[in-house]
């Protein structure tokens, strides 16, 4: 697909007027378990910051709606050929076929496809409605001390619509935690503080120019970020294991030796997983970890007992 400028979020927009002071959010997942404690509903928002080379959810990494593709589900019904006014869209014998740099990310492909074959990812939502889905499940963060956690992408790219759903949340009662890969500016971060009552971090790698390579941003303001709200709120590290390239001992000890330093509460380790890679296709990309395999459990255990050494809470994740 073309380079196409990014909507500006919570802006009016030429094409979505009705987009006016909403969030755009590309999926709500209830009954999540690994986001923090009890049974908690999180919400993803779209857009991110980084580009990690590891996302299982490229879906999230665009700040603006695009189509994804589900072949198996195509009646060839053709509409979508009809509605694309750059006849980026053709049927050959293999079936429909979209030419992906040409695509201007128009939409009208996914708004008449009748077997969401071409669906869009990502709904603006105002907080009021966003609210109403994680109350429901209300009675589950009561009784297991759960709650709501804001994810992305990086939440932080909309940060005043993630400012002001923590903040009714908190005002209802419920728990608050955000989910940050903490590359966004400090004014940003502090302006949601006050209404978390957790936050989880990632840290990828500790060493700059690694954490360069694997995500397209150094790391210097994520590890100042890291310590100005460690000493502000609760803070869980969390460390996406990928092999050769953060599972080194070296680098491990110096993760746990920081998350030690700023008296981190407990650090989830997250092993690789492909599980995500089948969207990379749908979205007209190619995924970039084609043929890493994940960590053994004999690796994720050396990484546990290395951090355990600092005499940290450790946790693995999926």
């Amino acid at each position: 697909m073309k380079n196409v400028e990014p909507q500006e979020i919570n802006v009016v927009s030429s094409k979505d007027p009705e987009n006016n002071h909403k969030g755009l959010v590309f999926n709500i997942q209830k009954f999540s378990l690994h986001d923090g404690p009890g049974i908690r509903t999180t919400v993803f928002m779209k857009g991110c910051s980084l580009a990690c080379r590891w996302c299982s959810n490229p879906e999230s990494m665009n700040r603006y709606r695009e189509i994804m593709i589900y072949d198996v589900r195509c009646i060839g019904c053709k509409k979508c050929v009809e509605a694309c006014p750059i006849g980026a869209i053709v049927f050959t014998e293999r079936g429909r076929e979209i030419d992906w740099d040409r695509c201007d990310n128009c939409l009208e492909c996914a708004r008449v496809c009748p077997s969401k074959a071409i669906e869009c990812t990502g709904d603006y939502m105002t907080i009021d409605e966003v609210v109403k889905k994680v109350e429901d499940d209300r009675i589950f963060y009561e009784n297991s001390n759960g709650g709501m956690t804001v994810s992305g992408g990086e939440a932080l790219v909309q940060s005043k619509f993630v400012r002001e759903l923590l903040k009714k949340c908190r005002e209802k009662g419920i728990h608050t935690a955000l989910d940050t890969t903490g590359n966004a500016p400090w004014q940003d971060i502090e302006s949601v503080l006050e209404y978390v009552d957790l936050v989880l971090m990632d840290i990828k790698h500790m060493d700059t120019e690694m954490h360069k390579k694997g995500t397209s941003v150094e790391n210097e303001l994520i590890l100042g970020n890291a310590r100005k709200i460690a000493k502000r709120v609760r803070i869980w590290i969390r460390i996406p294991l990928i092999p050769d390239y953060n599972d080194s001992e070296a680098n491990i000890i110096r993760v746990a030796k920081f998350a030690s330093d700023i008296a981190a509460e407990k650090v989830s380790v997250l092993p690789y997983h492909d599980l995500g890679s089948s969207k990379y296709p749908k979205l007209g990309r190619v995924y970039p970890m084609e043929g890493t395999t994940p960590p053994t459990e004999e690796a994720v255990e050396r990484v546990r007992k290395t951090i355990e050494s600092f005499g940290l809470e450790v946790e693995i994740g999926r």
